[in-house]
């Protein structure tokens, strides 16, 4: 175990120095593409704003159940916002470095140190703390019969919402150098669905943790552990019936949702992920360009690239339009049909690097200074 984390470390110290795309930090001196003028609007406007605390080093998805909205910062505190609004404001006495997961009775973080900390969505006292004894980068999910936290080394553990206490692990043999990335999973009904380093995505029953099918997203190839990392960095879109995830320095591909089984693949590099409508995947790639395919056959549909070397996230579908936030704290409205770029809002100016959540007709966007916007797009 000890192996594996110094190899984690490593890979995320070779990143920030050679994985650009994955570092919107990096001390690189190549200047940002200035925004060119709109030529036709659509209106992105503030609906609310409230404030957190920024994240660090970490990076903090707000999590979304009714019409509550749950953030964390880096210091240890947790928030309820309603209509941007502070409902409740707790500190859990200990930095954070996951988070957060929620829904409409609990909330969930999780710290550097591996402990996973469980708090009241009502009234915000904590409720339980446990440890997984590994840090925790990525967002607890939960339901109202289980609680998945997934750790910086992969492991996955299933844990029971009323006290904690540990039901079952899922863990894998992993590359000898990964990806240091806060990429959580998904949960829907039974199953939990996770990419991993070396480009697979698996189906996990959420039951026992037993492994239901896995998936061939990218297949690492070059001739040097670096050049091999083909990992899962970003969470995978399940549909009807197809689950979808994309690889860096890999492939995006889509599996039949029941068994596993390829439905198609292409080459395409990400570590910012992907989202789906039920006739298209939007992905962003490792340049910045944001592009739609074809849900059954992965045919390239539009690709919109003056968002390229911007930082540009994963893409959010929002009615007719995709959504997409960039370094410089803008957030992005692109027509979907055709992909041009029809609106913009900017938020606090800090990086958006957090997943865009979509909230009834709003989206919320946390910066990594910590403001937390709903915003309007018609």
């Amino acid at each position: 175990m000890r192996a594996h984390r110094l190899a984690l470390i490593l890979a995320g110290a070779l990143c920030l120095g050679a994985c650009s795309s994955l570092n919107p930090f990096s001390s690189s001196n190549t200047k940002i593409p200035s925004l060119k003028p709109l030529t036709s609007s659509v209106n992105a406007t503030e609906t609310w704003k409230g404030r957190v605390g920024g994240a660090g080093r970490f990076v903090f998805q707000p999590a979304v159940s009714g019409d509550a909205v749950f953030a964390a910062a880096g210091d240890g505190t947790v928030v309820r916002l309603q209509a941007g609004r502070s409902v409740w404001k707790t500190s859990v006495d200990t930095p954070i470095s996951g988070g957060v997961g929620a829904n409409s009775r609990l909330v969930v973080v999780g710290s550097p140190k591996g402990e996973v900390i469980a708090l009241d969505a009502e009234s915000g006292q904590i409720k339980w703390r446990v440890s997984v004894n590994a840090e925790i980068l990525a967002a607890p999910v939960l339901s109202d019969g289980i609680v998945v936290v997934r750790s910086a080394d992969s492991r996955l553990f299933g844990l029971d919402p009323a006290d904690g206490k540990r039901r079952w692990v899922y863990q894998r043999a992993l590359p000898a150098l990964s990806l240091r990335n806060s990429a959580g999973v998904v949960l829907e009904g039974n199953a939990v669905f996770a990419g991993f380093p070396g480009g697979k995505l698996v189906a996990v029953s959420a039951v026992n943790g037993s492994l239901m099918w896995e998936g061939a997203v990218a297949v690492p190839r070059g001739a040097t552990e670096l050049e091999r990392i083909a990992d899962i960095t970003s969470l995978p879109v399940l549909g009807a019936r197809a689950a979808c995830a994309v690889a860096y320095q890999g492939r995006i591909a889509c599996f039949d949702l029941a068994n596993g089984s390829t439905l198609w693949t292409r080459d395409m590099s990400s570590s910012k992920g992907l989202d789906q409508d039920g006739r298209q995947v939007f992905v962003t790639d490792a340049k910045g360009a944001v592009h739609a395919l074809d849900l059954s056959t992965g045919a390239s549909a539009w690709k919109q690239d003056q968002l390229a070397g911007r930082g540009a996230g994963r893409p959010r579908v929002v009615g007719e339009h995709v959504v997409v936030g960039d370094i410089e704290g803008y957030v992005h409205v692109l027509r979907k049909d055709d992909g041009s770029l029809v609106g913009r809002q900017r938020t606090d100016s800090s990086p958006i690097l957090a997943d865009i959540q979509r909230a009834g007709s709003d989206i919320v966007v946390q910066t990594q200074d910590g403001s937390v916007y709903a915003l309007g797009v018609q």
